[in-house]
């Protein structure tokens, strides 16, 4: 086995000499310029995203916005937020309000994220980025034209052991990528009440668990030259379960799956001519990276630094971007997140044929 050394502190933890060191965060999040953040949406995702910016960045939130003033004076007080409002135009209004993270259910994300950007706000919009393309072609449009920072906040893509798999595809060490596989799949007891079950919230495992497969599949294969999609439905008419086989125009193939109905290992590979890796679950947290050999030996190891917090550098890159005047990030730049959702609109359209009263999400 080649020898273990130990990484630059911030740089993702003990390495294999076989594998490149995270180059992310460069630099770390603590040293990203720091913004007035605004939350629209004082829920579950929001509070995981508030402790990151609190634990490891410079980043203050500012004001947090809800319909429900008493919702949002509870979520202050539990993160010591200066102020709290009881509408989303409150927090537009904010004149310390650099950029809003919009934390909503993803069936409001168009409606809050085009109020910021028409409010002349940088926005970091939770996934999915919307309910369907034609909103994200919009949004996309929206922000240009204002001129303002727009991004999915697909954390994953800023996550340190992502880095090293970008860096492993860059130098060629699998050799000829030929099948990537993902999945995502998490138990969901079946209540009509969840939001994953109501058809009115966008829910259903693609947008909300198989975008993370999506995405990622998509961050190493590039555009897809092909997509094909098989599915079920839950007795409330949302998709259930999703399996989707994509192939690229080198024709390498990428197999990936979401369910709502039971617990998948949820973890990532990539195999290639010369080698393959391999992401623990959960793949699209900060997780360990595996290079395995032709005659599956172990050739290199990436075990994260950092397990917990991962939201800070969604958060930071926001920032350096905005600091440094770019409209969009490099990591995860607008034309594909664009890309995605045309695919997302694709599967669904396959995976629905036959119910075609759940090709119209509600508006």
């Amino acid at each position: 086995m080649p020898q273990i050394r130990q990484a630059d502190g911030h740089a993702g933890g003990t390495t294999l000499m076989a594998l490149p060191a995270p180059r992310t965060p460069s630099p770390p999040p603590r040293e990203a310029p720091g913004l007035h953040w605004g939350v629209i949406g004082p829920g579950r995702i929001a509070a995981s995203f508030v402790q990151a910016l609190r634990a490891h960045t410079e980043q203050r939130v500012v004001p947090v916005g809800s319909r429900d003033a008493e919702r949002a004076r509870a979520f202050a007080d539990r993160f010591g937020i200066p102020s709290a409002y009881g509408s989303y135009a409150e927090v537009l209004d904010d004149a310390w309000v650099d950029i809003v993270y919009i934390a909503s259910p993803h069936s409001e994300h168009y409606t809050h994220a085009l109020m910021a950007i028409e409010a002349g706000k940088h926005v970091l919009v939770e996934k999915a980025f919307t309910r369907d393309a034609g909103e994200a072609e919009q949004l996309i449009e929206a922000a240009h034209k204002q001129g303002v920072f727009c991004m999915e906040a697909m954390w994953t893509r800023f996550l340190p052991h992502m880095d090293v798999v970008r860096q492993v595809l860059d130098l060629g060490l699998l050799g000829e990528v030929r099948t990537v596989t993902a999945d995502h799949g998490q138990f969901m007891s079946p209540d009509k009440d969840h939001r994953l079950f109501a058809p009115e919230l966008a829910g259903g495992a693609l947008l909300d668990l198989g975008v993370y497969p999506v995405s990622f599949v998509a961050m190493v294969l590039g555009p897809f030259a092909s997509l094909a999609a098989v599915g079920d439905m839950t007795h409330t008419g949302v998709d259930g379960q999703v399996s989707v086989v994509v192939t690229n125009a080198a024709g390498a193939h990428g197999v990936l799956n979401t369910t709502l109905h039971g617990r998948t290992p949820t973890t990532a590979s990539i195999s290639g001519t010369r080698a393959r890796l391999e992401i623990e679950g959960d793949f699209y947290t900060p997780s360990t990276v595996r290079l395995i050999g032709r005659t599956n030996e172990l050739l290199g190891l990436v075990v994260p630094a950092q397990r917990k917090g991962g939201l800070c550098y969604e958060a930071a890159e926001a920032a350096r971007c905005v600091a440094a005047g770019k409209l969009e990030s490099e990591l995860m730049p607008l034309d594909e997140t664009l890309r995605i959702m045309r695919a997302l609109d694709q599967i669904r359209s396959d995976i629905l044929r036959d119910v075609p009263e759940c090709l119209s999400l509600p508006r």
